[in-house]
């Protein structure tokens, strides 16, 4: 009949695919607020991943009934559902899709992808695990800043090693070539990144000089990251004195005499010179730059020869002590020739030390003369006492023979005659000329 309407077809009919959408937005909306479930049967790993790289998520069913699983981000939209994505970001990409698995990876990770995805299995009731992406950004600067770029031997410089923009923040470690050094760290936080810095004293010397101070980053996102400066460190010369002739042995009367000095220091001695300590140089001495001559030796010659050098830091010299030997002088020392250590004048900041291997190394003109001196003290000195000895021996035999002929009964002339007296005054009467030497014997008192 004209004008009368026919019923409708199904829902949908000459649509087909049209009408499935309405059907598959509802399940995503039921599926976002399905009540989390104990995850008795889902299976899945957290996951850290460097900015930038392949992040995996994988969500496993220990024991598959044909379950739908679908994997939801931070903010609870659907990633995937079964094989198929809703979501429009193309980072996402199916790796693998089962029964029991449903994988996915998700490339040029950033920070803003790190959080909490959900792995839902649709049961009864329904299960519901999470994977937490936990995103780590390297440095992304590292430098060195130094307070001096080049330092005097004996002070004290900072060095400050900065590494900008890290999650999480970084742990910085102080090498001096091999050694490793303490430094005090400081951390700031911008947002969600760390920048640290840390600073180390560092007190140098000149063997400090063209050595590498490295700065080494500790972090989970990157290996072997680390920056250097080479030290520059100046210093005063280091003098010594060598002895080119006579290489070994005295150093004797009318025979020639040469020394030669050299010095080392950053920047490099620009002066240097000799002189005589306490005393003028004698006039048939040859000085020609670091080399000093004496043709012919002779005892007014005695005395110490200092070389002296300086530079921009200091000055400081190094001493050798002659002792000139007459020409019958055949005692040959252990080591000829003598050089004292430098030491620092006052207008040079550190010290001068020299090595022992240095200083042993070194010819001494005054080891000669020592061993003679010991050798003639100890003959002079044994010869005294052997005298001594002998005077006493014979002073003793002389006072023995003297006693010996003193000892015995010594009789006088008074008691002569009064050995047959009966008594004392018999004896007294009648010793001889007891009564004449009495009479002689008399004194008068006036």
């Amino acid at each position: 009949m004209a004008g009368r309407a026919q019923p409708s077809g199904p829902a949908g009919s000459g649509g087909g695919a049209p009408g499935l959408l309405p059907l598959l937005l509802l399940l995503l909306s039921a599926a976002a607020i399905i009540p989390r479930g104990d995850g008795q049967n889902l299976v899945t790993e957290d996951v850290t991943v460097v900015e930038g790289d392949v992040a995996t998520i994988s969500c496993r069913v220990k024991n598959s009934d044909d379950s739908v699983i679908q994997l939801l981000n931070p903010n609870r939209q659907t990633i995937y559902f079964r094989d198929f994505r809703p979501l429009k970001d193309s980072r996402f990409q199916l790796v693998n899709f089962s029964n029991s698995e449903l994988r996915v990876s998700l490339t040029n990770v950033s920070i803003s992808d790190e959080g909490r995805y959900f792995c839902q299995l649709y049961t009864d009731p329904p299960q519901e695990i999470y994977t937490t992406i936990t995103v780590l950004v390297p440095p992304r600067n590292l430098v060195i800043d130094i307070e001096k770029e080049t330092a005097v031997e004996g002070e004290e410089i900072e060095l400050n090693c900065t590494a900008m923009a890290s999650r999480p923040a970084t742990t910085i470690r102080w090498f001096k070539g091999n050694k490793e050094l303490t430094g005090k760290s400081e951390v700031e936080r911008w947002s969600d990144m760390y920048t640290v810095t840390s600073q180390l004293l560092l007190k140098v010397g000149r063997e400090d000089d063209g050595v590498p101070v490295i700065c080494l980053v500790d972090h989970p996102a990157v290996k072997d990251l680390q920056t250097q400066r080479y030290l520059e460190v100046m210093y005063k010369p280091q003098v010594r004195v060598s002895q080119n002739y006579p290489l070994q042995g005295l150093t004797r009367e009318g025979e020639p005499l040469e020394l030669t000095c050299t010095a080392f220091g950053k920047p490099q001695p620009t002066d240097m010179r000799w002189l005589r300590v306490d005393d003028e140089m004698p006039q048939h001495v040859v000085v020609s730059g670091s080399n000093l001559l004496i043709s012919n030796l002779n005892k007014t010659d005695n005395g110490t020869y200092r070389c002296e050098a300086s530079n921009a830091v200091g000055k400081s010299h190094a001493d050798y002590m002659l002792f000139v030997y007459d020409t019958t002088a055949t005692t040959e020392p252990a080591v000829h020739g003598t050089s004292v250590p430098p030491t620092a004048s006052a207008e040079a900041l550190p010290t001068v030390q020299l090595s022992n291997a240095s200083l042993a190394s070194r010819p001494d003109s005054r080891a000669g003369e020592e061993g003679a001196i010991r050798s003639v003290d100890h003959a002079v000195v044994g010869g005294v006492v052997a005298v001594v000895v002998f005077a006493m021996l014979c002073l003793l035999i002389i006072l023995g023979r003297y006693f010996a002929r003193h000892k015995g009964t010594y009789f006088t002339h008074e008691a002569k005659g009064a050995d047959d007296a009966a008594d004392a005054d018999t004896a007294i009467i009648n010793a001889e000329g007891g009564q004449n030497n009495s009479e002689e014997k008399k004194e008068y008192f006036i």
